[in-house]
C-alpha cells in the first residue's frame, strides 16, 4: 500500500507540473544500507544533458548504490529550466530525488535565481530558497552543502553562517561540498575565489571537499588553501564532473593532483566513525579509484 501511496503523489506532481506519461521517471526499489555497515554518501556533477543521454548510465549506478545521494551541481543542461529537469534530469537522476541532497551549478543559474532547481527539489532537500546552503548529518558525519555561486568572501553570509556551523559541531569529521572547485587540472582550472571558503573549513580541521564544474575525476592529496600539501591538517578534495555531461578533454595537471580520469561515474563515500573510503565507480563497472584516509 505504502508503495501504491508513493507512485501515485509522483504521478499526481508530474501532472501539477504539466508532464507527460514519458516523462515520468521510473522509481526504483527503495536502497537502505545492510544493517550494521558504514552510511555512503555517493553522487557527482555535470550530469544531466539530454543530448549525450549519459545521465542514464550513472543514474543506473544509483540504482544499485545504498546512501544518501548528492548532487554537485550543473544537474540539469543547459538552463536548469523546468523543461531541463523535467526532460533531462527527471527520467535519469531524479528516480532518486527522494534520497538526494543537492546543490546548484552556474548552469542551475542560467534560469533567474536559479528557480528551477529549488522548485524541484524543495526547500527540504535544498536550504532556504535563493541561499541554497545547508547540512545534515550521516551517521558520525556533519555534511555541509554550499553554494559557490553565491557571494563567498569573508564578510559574506554564507561564510559567516559557515564559521557558526563548524563551531557548533560536535562531529570528528566533516565534508564539504559545491560545485566550483578550488583546485582542478580542468580546462576552467583553479577558482581562486572558494579560497576563503577552503580555509575556513581547514582552520576547523574538516576533511574532505568534493567539487565539480570540469567534466572530469580528479582526486587530490591534503592541502591546504594556499595549494602547500599538508598531511596532517590538509583538506582531501576530489573533483567529480562525471554524471552525464559531455567530458573535458583538455587537462593541464596541477600541483598535487595525485589520480585523473577521464570518465563517466560516481564517486562512492563509505563514511565510518574515524575514517572513510572513496570508491570512483565507472558505467563500465568495476573500481577506477580506490582509496582510505582518516579523519584529523
Amino acid at each position: 500500500m505504502a508503495s501504491r501511496t508513493r507512485i501515485l503523489s509522483v504521478l499526481v506532481a508530474a501532472l501539477v507540473m504539466g508532464c507527460d506519461s514519458s516523462s515520468i521517471p521510473v522509481i526504483p526499489t527503495p536502497i537502505g544500507p545492510p544493517t550494521g555497515s558504514p552510511p555512503v554518501l555517493v553522487g557527482a556533477g555535470d550530469i544531466a544533458q539530454c543530448v549525450t543521454g549519459s545521465a542514464e548510465g550513472t543514474a543506473r549506478l544509483l540504482d544499485s548504490i545504498a546512501g544518501t545521494v548528492i548532487t554537485l551541481g550543473d544537474n540539469a543542461y543547459f538552463t536548469g529550466s523546468r523543461d531541463d529537469y523535467r526532460t533531462c534530469y527527471g527520467p535519469t537522476w531524479g528516480r532518486h530525488r527522494a534520497r538526494t541532497r543537492p546543490v546548484a551549478g552556474n548552469h542551475e543559474y542560467e534560469s533567474p535565481g536559479a528557480f528551477p532547481y529549488f522548485e524541484y527539489f524543495a526547500e527540504a532537500a535544498t536550504g532556504p530558497l535563493g541561499t541554497g546552503y545547508y547540512s545534515f548529518e550521516i551517521g558520525p558525519w556533519h555534511i555541509i552543502a554550499l553554494n559557490s555561486n553565491l557571494d563567498v568572501g569573508e564578510s559574506s553570509d554564507q561564510v559567516r553562517w559557515l564559521r557558526d556551523e563548524l563551531r557548533s559541531s560536535r562531529a570528528r569529521c566533516t565534508l564539504a561540498y559545491w560545485h566550483h572547485p578550488l583546485f582542478s587540472s580542468g580546462p576552467n582550472g583553479n577558482i581562486r575565489t572558494m579560497q576563503t571558503m577552503w580555509r575556513t573549513l581547514y582552520e576547523a580541521d574538516a576533511d574532505v571537499v568534493l567539487a565539480a564544474h570540469d567534466h572530469l575525476y580528479e582526486r587530490f592529496a591534503p592541502q591546504d588553501a594556499d595549494g602547500r600539501v599538508d598531511p596532517q591538517r590538509g583538506l582531501r578534495s576530489f573533483v567529480v564532473g562525471t554524471g552525464g555531461a559531455a567530458l573535458s578533454q583538455h587537462i593541464r595537471p596541477q600541483p598535487n593532483s595525485e589520480m585523473r580520469i577521464s570518465a563517466f561515474g560516481v564517486l562512492k563515500l563509505t563514511l565510518s566513525v574515524d575514517r572513510f573510503e572513496w570508491d570512483f565507480v565507472p558505467v563500465e563497472g568495476g573500481s577506477l579509484d580506490f582509496g582510505t584516509a582518516q579523519c584529523h
